[in-house]
C-alpha cells in the first residue's frame, strides 16, 4: 500500500477546467429516513435506536430529537415535486426498518410499507428513479435491547425485513442497496459512543462491523430471489488518509486508519478478507467469524455506492487530524481530488462492475437573506470542484454511472441535531418551508446542461 505524506502533496486541484457527462448519467439527490421523515409515532412505526439515543442527556448537541425533522412523511409528495422541478432524475432514500417491522423481527406493518409504496409511485410519476437503501442506521430499539449488532441473530431479522420491503416494492425498483456506511454504524455507534446506540467498546465495534457485513452478504441473495431483475449494491464511505510526516509511528497510524476505516469494509465485500496487518494489531481472535461467513460477505454485487466528503491527515503522537486546506462547516478539509483518487484506487484494487457517488456534499453556515434566500457559493464551489474530479476519474476508466448530492434537504444531522445544514434546499424547521438555495439552482443547471466547470 502506498501511503501519502502531507508535505509531498500538492494542495491545488488538478488543472482540468471543465467536464461534460454522458447523456445517460444519473443525477440524483440523497436523504435518509431518520434524518427527514419525522412522524416517529405515526401509523404504527416502532421506536428506533436514534429515537432513544436522542433523548439521552447531552447526546445531541442542540438537545433536539428527530421526532419532527423535515416532516417528509407528510410532505413527501411536495418534496418529490420539487425534485422534479429541479430536474432531479433519481432519489436515494432509505426505508425505516422500525416503520416496516416495528419490533424489528415480528409482524410486518403494512401501513409502513404503504408509505414507501407512495414514495416509489410518486417518484415514478415524476420521472424520477427510486433508489432505496435498506439500512441507514435506524435499527429498531427492540433489536438493540437484544444486543443490537452484537447479536448475530440480527442478521436473520435483517433478512426478513429485506424480504418484506423488496417483495412489496421490487416490481418498480431497479437498484437496491443493503447498508449505508457500516463503518459509521460500528465505529461511531459502538466504539466512540457519539452515535446511537452510544456504546464505547472497540471490541464491540469489531463485532458489530462483522455482523453488519454479514447482514449485507446474507441480504444479497434475498433481494435477488424477491426481485430477480434488480441490481444489488452496498454503500460505503471512503476517507483517504495522509500521514503528517514520514515518521514510522505516523505511517503506522495512517495505515491502521486506512485499514480500519476503508479496507475493513470494501476488502471483505470484494472477497479479499479483513486486512491482516490490522487484525493482528487489534489482537482480534475472529471468534465471531463462522465457517462460510467470508464467502457470504463476498456475494457478488452489481454496484458499489461511494460516499465521499473529505480526507484525514494523521499524526500518531496526539491523533490530530488538522486540515491543510480550507474546511466546511463540519471542520472537514475540502479536498476534491480525493474523490478521483479514491475511485481510481478502489477500481484498480477491486474492479467492481459499476459505481455511483451515493453521497457527496458539504455543510456550511448558511445565512438566509431578508427574503429567506441562501446564496451558498461555498457549496456551489464544493459541488463543482468535486464533479470535475469525478469526471476525471471516469476518464481514467472508472465506470461511474451516477452522482447523488448530499443532501436534498437540510435535516437532523445525527449528533449535531439541526446545527449543521447540508441541504441544497433550505428547511425552515419552524414553518417547514422549503427554499432552494443557490446550490440547488446550480445543480439544476448542471443536470440540464450535463456539464460543469471548476470554480
Amino acid at each position: 500500500m502506498n501511503l501519502t505524506i502531507a508535505p509531498e502533496l500538492t494542495t491545488q486541484p488538478s488543472t482540468a477546467l471543465g467536464a461534460r457527462f454522458p447523456e445517460d448519467f444519473v443525477w440524483g439527490v440523497a436523504t435518509s429516513a431518520a434524518q427527514i421523515e419525522g412522524a416517529v409515532h405515526a401509523d404504527g412505526r416502532g421506536e428506533s435506536i436514534w429515537d432513544r439515543f436522542a433523548r439521552r442527556a447531552g447526546a445531541i448537541a442542540d438537545g433536539t430529537t428527530p421526532e419532527v425533522a423535515c416532516d417528509h412523511y407528510h410532505r413527501m409528495e411536495g418534496d418529490v415535486a420539487l425534485m422534479a422541478e429541479l430536474g432531479i432524475r433519481a432519489y436515494r432514500f432509505s426505508i425505516a426498518w422500525p416503520r416496516v417491522i416495528p419490533d424489528g423481527d415480528g409482524a410486518v406493518n403494512e401501513a409502513g410499507l404503504d408509505f414507501y409504496d407512495r414514495v416509489v409511485d410518486t417518484c415514478l410519476a415524476h420521472g424520477i428513479e427510486p433508489f432505496p437503501t435498506l439500512y441507514h442506521w435506524d435499527l429498531p430499539q427492540a433489536l438493540e435491547d437484544r444486543g443490537g449488532w452484537l447479536d448475530r441473530g440480527v442478521t436473520d431479522a435483517f433478512c426478513r425485513f429485506t424480504s418484506a420491503a423488496v417483495r412489496r416494492l421490487g416490481d418498480r425498483v431497479g437498484t437496491w442497496c443493503t447498508l449505508n456506511e457500516p463503518f459509521v454504524s460500528a465505529t461511531h455507534g459502538y466504539w466512540e459512543g457519539t452515535h446511537a446506540p452510544g456504546r464505547t467498546s472497540l471490541r464491540e465495534s469489531v463485532t458489530a462491523a462483522h455482523h453488519l457485513l454479514l447482514a449485507h452478504g446474507r441480504a444479497v441473495p434475498v433481494i435477488r430471489a424477491a426481485a430477480p431483475d434488480a441490481r444489488v449494491g452496498v454503500v460505503l464511505n471512503f476517507t483517504p488518509v495522509t500521514a503528517r510526516s514520514s515518521d514510522r509511528d505516523d505511517l503506522d497510524e495512517t495505515r491502521f486508519t486506512d485499514d480500519f476505516e476503508n479496507r475493513w469494509y470494501v476488502d471483505p465485500i470484494a472477497g479479499a478478507g479483513y486486512p491482516e496487518w490490522t487484525v493482528e494489531r487489534l489482537g482480534w481472535d475472529r471468534s465471531e467469524v463462522f465457517d462460510g461467513d467470508m464467502e457470504t460477505i463476498a456475494a457478488p454485487i452489481d454496484l458499489l455506492g461511494v460516499n465521499y466528503y473529505a480526507r484525514q491527515l494523521v499524526h500518531a503522537g496526539d491523533d490530530t487530524r488538522d486540515p491543510i486546506l480550507p474546511t466546511t462547516g463540519m471542520g472537514w478539509e475540502i479536498y476534491p481530488q480525493g474523490l478521483r483518487e479514491t475511485l481510481v484506487r478502489i477500481h484498480t484494487e477491486h474492479g467492481f462492475p459499476s459505481y455511483a457517488i451515493t453521497e457527496n456534499g458539504s455543510a456550511f453556515d448558511d445565512v438566509p437573506d431578508a427574503a429567506g434566500e441562501v446564496d451558498d457559493q461555498d457549496r456551489v464551489s464544493y459541488l463543482a470542484d468535486h464533479l470535475v474530479e469525478l469526471r476525471e476519474a471516469m476518464d481514467e476508466g472508472v465506470p461511474v454511472e451516477g452522482y447523488f448530492a448530499w443532501s436534498f434537504l437540510d435535516n437532523f444531522e445525527w449528533a449535531y441535531g439541526y446545527e449543521k445544514r447540508f441541504g441544497i434546499v433550505r428547511v425552515d424547521y419552524e414553518t417547514q418551508e422549503r427554499t432552494p438555495k443557490a446550490s440547488a439552482r446550480f445543480y439544476s443547471d448542471i443536470i440540464r446542461s450535463g456539464a460543469v466547470e471548476r470554480r
